[in-house]
Formats: structure tokens, sequence, C-alpha cells
């Protein structure tokens, strides 16, 4: 046993509205001493599966509460590079949800940036978690009141502001954010918390803060900017709102109703590039997909269902955020295509028209469902790699794979799409068009 103890935290520095925040929490506080921060250094490249070895190494030199939360704290970091990139990961704090429920840099970049264009200089960051959305609204130059509840999650905020160098721009709040009052603010943003003790939550009245709650905020401010689930129904977006769906590298992110607006997305930076000069400006009732990186953005033109037709040559699969935006038919349209099935969001064509809103693969093959027929068609082909997409099927993916090509037959590979045509299980057999 030792009986050695770091050093003490520094007495807590006034705010920007000068209210002294509340104590540090551990283990946060012992991470923020001399100490804290020459053990993370120390342990930043720990593998996970040595920290036994490590812990006790350590332990003979440091306090076993500041070896752990330094561990755990560089474990925290390692996730977190995926969303805000190795360099800024490796200054930062993290909690666990901090990690889990975040802003991807590269989104919260993205939003910033909107806000700047119009006209916006300062935000109520509202809900604001461990501080992704506040540190992008800063490096953008816009001022931010950065609030949450939680005080650990606050004292994480203030010091990620501190980390990165923006303390000057984000000021941070533990409070309510129902009692908060953005009145001074140009905009609000509210990122509600939508898992509860039982894990991931549906029901945006069941948000902390109720969805309802967080719009009336919205429409009390010159701007606003909700962060919501992706998979939110369409017909809950309030008429006033213009609706967003942002994917990153194909992946969905989130959803964003946006309050205020009504002036073009981007007079003054790379993208949002749109396709045709007849879509309109964003504003109340307006829906687009934004496909990062890019950006690039699809705004609704109010299209109707786009025809049934036979596949032919092409499949496109449409970037998620399309899919979930609505906005099948604006890609149908550009590609003269329509779709295999009325209720599966494929679209084909005769030929192949290059688009970023969605993935193109020419079809070799269509076939019946039939396992067997595949296997043997895979076999002949000396297939080695074998890529499984579904839409409107109940067969799990790797268990075709498994069944239709339980050993490499040779180097070539294949993309299979297990879907409907005219509402009968189809394969659809491919390859991405370069």
């Amino acid at each position: 046993m030792n009986d050695r103890t770091p050093h003490q935290p520094q007495p807590a520095p006034r705010s920007a509205s000068g209210l002294t925040p509340r104590p540090v929490p551990q283990p946060l506080a012992l991470l923020l001493t001399p100490e804290g921060r020459a053990l993370l250094h120390e342990v930043r490249d720990t593998d996970p599966a040595r920290e036994l070895a490590v812990a006790t190494r350590l332990r003979r030199e440091h306090p076993a509460e500041l070896v752990s939360a330094a561990l755990g704290q560089a474990r925290l970091r390692q996730r977190a590079a995926a969303k805000f990139g190795a360099e800024d990961a490796g200054r930062m704090f993290f909690t666990p949800n901090g990690v889990e429920q975040s802003t991807r840099a590269s989104v919260a970049a993205y939003r910033a940036g909107r806000l700047k264009e119009l006209g916006v200089t300062s935000v109520a960051d509202l809900c604001c978690g461990i501080g992704g959305d506040a540190i992008a609204l800063a490096r953008a130059g816009v001022r931010v009141l950065a609030v949450d509840r939680d005080p650990l999650t606050a004292a994480t905020a203030r010091a990620n502001a501190e980390a990165l160098g923006l303390a000057a721009l984000i000021e941070v709040r533990e409070a309510d954010v129902t009692e908060v009052d953005t009145s001074g603010y140009d905009a609000v943003f509210v990122d509600p918390a939508r898992r509860g003790g039982r894990g991931r939550v549906f029901d945006p009245e069941a948000y902390s803060p109720p969805l309802s709650w967080a719009i009336t905020a919205a429409r009390g401010a010159p701007r606003a900017a909700l962060k919501i689930a992706p998979g939110i129904p369409h017909e809950t977006v309030p008429g006033d709102a213009e609706a967003e769906w942002i994917s990153d590298g194909g992946d969905v992110k989130e959803a964003v109703l946006w309050f205020g607006t009504g002036l073009p997305a981007a007079p003054s930076r790379p993208g949002p590039e749109a396709d045709s000069d007849s879509e309109p400006d964003p504003g109340p009732g307006a829906v687009r997909a934004t496909l990062l990186p890019g950006p690039r953005t699809l705004l609704s033109r109010g299209l109707p269902d786009p025809a049934v037709r036979p596949p032919g040559r092409y499949l496109y699969e449409p970037d998620g955020a399309v899919i979930r935006a609505h906005l099948v038919a604006e890609v149908a349209e550009r590609l003269d295509g329509g779709l295999i099935d009325p209720t599966i969001a494929y679209v084909t064509a005769d030929e192949h028209r290059p688009t970023p809103y969605a993935t193109a693969y020419e079809i070799t093959d269509r076939l019946p469902f039939n396992v067997k027929k595949l296997k043997a068609l895979l076999r002949e082909r000396q297939v080695g790699t074998l890529t499984v997409k579904k839409r409107g099927s109940a067969v799990e993916p790797e268990e075709l794979r498994r069944k239709a090509l339980p050993k490499p037959h040779g180097s070539a590979s294949v993309t299979v799409f297990l879907t409907r045509v005219a509402g009968a299980p189809t394969m659809l057999l491919g390859h991405p068009v370069r």
C-alpha cells in the first residue's frame, strides 16, 4: 500500500457570467491536476489487453483511484478518436455516455457553419453534453452558452473548452435547461437526451426535455436547430420547421429541425451543392438530405412516388439520408429511373448516371430467391467475396453468406441484393460501378 495522494485540484475559476462553477466532480478533478495530466499522457496508448499489468505497475507510484481514472479516460479517448479525430480526442475529456451520444465532429462543424451563414453570432446550446457542438460553434467564431444539468457532464464540457483553447468563447453552466433565459442569444440549439434507464427512447415526448418543450423554446428564438433521432415520423415535424437528415460517409447520423431559416444555405463556403436551380430555398416546410463529406444537399420538390418498372441494367441504392428524408423520387427523376417495387427504396435505370445521392451497381443476374441456385452460380463463377444487401427481405445477410459461400471458390467478387420485384422475393446479382 502507498499513502501518496495526487495534487489537489486548483480553485474553480470564475465563469464568463461571473458565477463560480461548482467543484469539479471526482474522478475528473483528479485528472485535471498536474499529476493526473502527466499520468494521462503516460497511459494514452495503453493496449486494453495490458491494462491490468499497467495498472499494477502504476499503483506502486500513484493512488489507485487516479490510476483507474487515467486508464478509463485513455480507453474513452481511444474510442472517441473515430468521432473527434485523434488529435482532439487525445486532449479532450469524456464520459461513457458522452462518447456514445455526442455529435460527430464533422456533423457538428457542418451545422455550426450553417448557423454562422445565417448570421448567428451567439448560441444557447441546451443539453450540451460534453461540449462537442459547443466546440464546433466556437471554432466557427460563435459565442456559446453551453448548459447541462448533470454536474459531471457540465464539468467535462468546461474542461474540454479549456483543453482546446476555446474557454473565451464557451461559457458552461450547470443548470436545468428549462430554467435558462436564452433571450440574449441569436439562436438556440437543443439536443435532448434520447436515452433512458432502459436504453434508447423512441417517443419524442419521452426525450429529456420533451420535444414539445424544445419546439416551444425554438419558436421563442430568432433562429433554432433541434437535433432529433433520424427515425422521427415525418408527420410529427412541425409545419413551421425545415427538416434535414444528415449522413456522414453513407451512415445516417441525425435529423435536425430548423426554425427561422429562409436564406440560401451556402452562399460563401463550398457546398452544400444543389443540383437544380428550380429547387426551393430552405425555410418552413422544406425537407432536405445532406451528405457529408461535401456537403451535398438534396432538397425536396414534392414529387410523386416514382413509377414501378422491371429491373434495368443498373440498380441504385440511395443514401440513407435520402431515404429517411423521403427524397427517393427526386433521385429517381435525376436518373430517369423507377422503383423495382412500390415499397422498396431501390431505383433501377437502363443507363448509368453518376450521382452523389445513390450508389450505382451494374446488375448481371436476376433470380427468384433460391439458396441452392445462388450457391451453384457462385461456384461456377469462382466467387471468393460475397457482399449481401437486403431491403424488403427477412433473410439475414450473414446467414445467406454462410450458406451460399461456405468457402471461397476464387478471386471474383459479387454483390447480391435480397429484395422484392413486383412483390416476389428476388435476388439481383451485380457489382458496384467504379
